[in-house]
């Protein structure tokens, strides 16, 4: 597998080999030819790898002209952010929040957001059950796991994910759709695979084991380790710096 990482930014580069230089359209197509690349060594489709780009950083402008150029997915990580932004772009854009996800903050996305990411903990599931009534339809969820039980990250252990499932089944105001995991930094993106592999391992695993859920997405891999997620199975990569980066030239 030719993939060569660099191991510092330097002229336009980040790490990873990332390119950082270039206007926004050149910044996507480069990005999308990242995923078919990935894809194809994988023996996969890119239609089964959804990008979704990462707007904590991105300007209203930045975020208009991605759209332009067909980006439609946005991810925020605070909610407080995703509201500003919503109240500009609304429903033209499909919504996915990324973050940890207080309770207090939950009611604000009724009916605004195609999926949450980073469904953690059984009363935060139970609140989104309840706060379902008032959208009319069901939360689209994935389950946040700590695969490497980092403590400065949120996510259940894996030994806590068939428990957390068990518990959660029978929810009917909320719609697990998979798993979502965060891999920690490295300047060498192939140490991030034993982490991703782990990942689809265990959803392959809950898959097997609890065949009424469906499970079928991945989220995971971001600027630096997302070509990396998409060859262990991710669906969906959450890309930001590659896209909006300020190294623009």
């Amino acid at each position: 597998m030719d993939i060569v990482f660099a191991r510092e930014k330097r002229d336009g580069v980040g790490e990873g080999g990332i390119q950082l230089s270039g206007t926004l359209e050149e910044r996507i197509e480069r990005v999308y030819q990242q995923i078919e690349q990935a894809c194809r060594r994988s023996g996969r489709s890119s239609s089964e790898v959804k990008l979704i780009a990462v707007t904590k950083m991105a300007t209203m402008e930045k975020m208009k002209e991605a759209l332009q150029y067909g980006l439609c997915s946005f991810g925020e990580n605070r909610v407080q952010d995703f509201l500003k932004k919503y109240k500009l772009f609304g429903q033209d854009v499909e919504w996915h929040i990324i973050g940890h996800l207080q309770r207090n903050k939950a009611k604000q996305l009724v009916g605004k957001v195609e999926m949450i990411h980073s469904l953690d903990r059984l009363p935060l599931a139970q609140l989104l059950d309840k706060l379902s009534k008032g959208q009319g339809y069901p939360w689209n969820v994935l389950v946040q796991v700590n695969i490497s039980q980092e403590e400065t990250k949120y996510g259940l252990s894996p030994d806590e994910l068939p428990e957390f499932l068990d518990a959660v089944q029978d929810l009917d105001g909320i719609k697990i759709c998979g798993l979502m995991t965060i891999a920690p930094f490295e300047e060498d993106p192939e140490k991030t695979r034993p982490v991703f592999r782990k990942l689809r391992q265990l959803r392959d695993e809950m898959a097997r084991t609890r065949p009424h859920l469906d499970l079928s997405h991945l989220s995971m891999g971001m600027t630096n380790d997302f070509v990396i997620a998409i060859e262990e199975g991710a669906t969906m990569v959450r890309v930001g710096s590659a896209l909006f980066s300020e190294d623009e030239q």
